[in-house]
């Protein structure tokens, strides 16, 4: 009898190993900004290079609330909170391509290439990054982290300069991806730096292959792939801006995995025998930044007046078709620190009105308003709310013009300053509220480009640094909401949205699970196809 069971159990072990992997096509709404992730703070670049090609020390599981091992096996923090110590997982390959062979496995030198670029101005990668890198600049990484070094060549230790109870967490954002060194280097040598953003190496579940801007990023599957090769191979992001045509993709089963599908798509899906929806409660605010460095914006009166003119019931039911609960400040109501208590804005014409005539501005004044030309998740239908919004601030005698930007330009010149008023969203990396604050309100985030309000004061700074340097929740909870208020006061946002996160699939595709963060995890997915 045991003779005949071990072939058996040994072949249905083997079997998926030698099971013919099949090709994963997913409709994306736009394309990244380029592959070098540091570089950029969209989440369209983090989906198609750090969630499919890189991977980090440690990754934050959204199913257990909690950080997790990834290419750090374990590590250790100091009583004091000021030295973190990570033990690496031995024998990681880093992506064999026809442009970059690797020499050696991951070591600590690929760590501390992979930070020092970031951090350090004397590095001699460090100005090579045309955009900078502002999640490490608006989080403030230069002036928190005192030093990086390897113990040894599977231990790296860093020393802060203060605690931060949100480090570890921030480990897990797609800028602290793993980079090799060694590819670095190779490209340094050559004299073509650049093409770390344009022919990336990691040693994620996928290997790049090739990339069409606004048509197609083409993945091989990773046949070294420390935790197993992905069951899908290849893995193509077919990138199609119009939702209506995601859909029509899907239902053609040219795309097996449609993101970012609109309200109208995801009933017309939940109705199709061959697809289904797969959804969570989404971790992200939708929101029009108010840039308070452009007159007459920078009054809190006008910003204040703004608010109060958007009907916002409207706004949600005709653009979000009430798949969305309505944002009262940069908070989900899902954060441990949400202030549910704040007065917010309810629509009034008159008071509007009557802030106007304060600021000096009875008769109005003119201004402009950016949005994107497609749709996404936080933004599902970016003409119809940019509609909305002018015809609301026309009652108040704001005369808004409308400019509908490509969305990497749409990014990089936000980034820069330049827009008055600008349809945006923020999505977290891990939970923690801090996510939110520093890199949309802290001073930091103004240089780094990522605080669309372009606001810094010093109150609004010290109570989110004091946020950060204590592991007391309840402390940073009563610090955030002082925060939370400030902001509201100050009218930074008109506050949009918190959407639900939808992605809508095959019904042969298994294994996908939705981010309420907006991350992509295709390493376990397979199709029966």
């Amino acid at each position: 009898m045991r003779a005949a069971v071990l072939p058996l159990l040994f072949a249905t072990l083997l079997g998926p190993a030698f099971a013919q992997a099949a090709a994963l096509s997913v409709c994306t709404e736009a394309s990244p900004e380029g592959f070098d992730v540091v570089q950029y703070n969209s989440l369209t670049t983090t989906n198609a290079s750090a969630d499919v090609l890189m991977n980090r020390l440690v990754e934050f599981d959204a199913r257990q609330g909690q950080v997790v091992p990834s290419l750090a096996q374990s590590w250790t923090v100091s009583p004091d909170g000021l030295i973190y110590e990570f033990k690496l997982r031995p024998g990681v390959k880093f992506h064999s391509t026809g442009y970059f062979k690797p020499n050696r496995t991951l070591d600590a030198d690929d760590v501390l290439f992979s930070f020092q670029r970031m951090l350090y101005p004397a590095h001699s990668w460090h100005k090579i990054a045309q955009s900078g890198y502002p999640h490490a600049q608006s989080l403030q990484l230069p002036s928190l982290i005192k030093q990086i070094e390897a113990v040894d060549p599977l231990t790296v230790r860093f020393t802060l300069d203060h605690p931060d109870a949100t480090f570890l967490a921030t480990l897990s954002m797609g800028f602290a991806s793993i980079y090799s060194a060694e590819y670095a280097d190779q490209l340094l040598k050559a004299g073509t730096p650049e093409k770390l953003n344009s022919q990336p190496i990691g040693t994620g579940p996928f290997v790049f292959n090739r990339f069409q801007k606004d048509a197609v990023i083409r993945y091989r599957a990773n046949p070294d792939y420390f935790a197993g090769k992905p069951g899908v191979d290849p893995l193509i992001f077919a990138i199609t801006p119009d939702a209506n045509v995601r859909l029509q993709k899907l239902k053609r089963n040219e795309c097996q995995i449609a993101l970012s599908p609109k309200p109208l798509d995801i009933a017309a899906a939940s109705e199709d025998p061959t697809l289904k929806v797969e959804k969570t409660e989404a971790f992200m605010t939708a929101f029009v930044a108010i840039n308070s460095q452009h007159a007459p914006l920078d009054k809190p009166e006008v910003r204040q007046a703004i608010n109060l003119a958007f009907d916002k019931a409207s706004y949600l039911k005709a653009v979000f078709e009430d798949t969305a609960v309505a944002a009262n400040g940069p908070y989900p109501p899902n954060t441990w620190s949400y202030a549910k208590d704040l007065p917010g804005y309810p629509a009034n014409l008159d008071k509007a009105r009557a802030l106007l005539t304060k600021a000096g501005l009875k008769d109005g004044f003119s201004t402009t308003i950016w949005t994107r030309p497609q749709g996404s998740l936080l933004n599902p239908n970016p003409s119809l709310g940019a509609q909305l919004l002018q015809a609301d601030l026309g009652k108040i005698g704001i005369k808004a013009e409308i400019r509908v930007i490509e969305w990497g330009e749409l990014i990089r010149r936000a980034k820069a300053g330049e827009h008055d008023l600008l349809f945006m969203g923020w999505a977290g990396d891990n939970g923690d509220p801090d996510n939110f604050l520093s890199p949309q309100f802290s001073c930091a985030a103004v240089k780094s480009g990522t605080n669309f309000a372009r606001y810094c004061d010093q109150r609004l700074d010290q109570l989110i640094s004091a946020g950060k340097t204590t592991n007391d929740q309840s402390v940073r909870s009563r610090l955030y909401q002082q925060a939370q208020t400030l902001i509201q006061q100050q009218a930074l946002w008109l506050p949009l949205a918190h959407p639900t996160a939808a992605v809508l699939a095959r019904k042969d595709v298994q294994g996908y699970q939705v981010s309420p963060f907006g991350r992509q995890d295709f390493a376990g997915v397979s199709t029966s196809r």
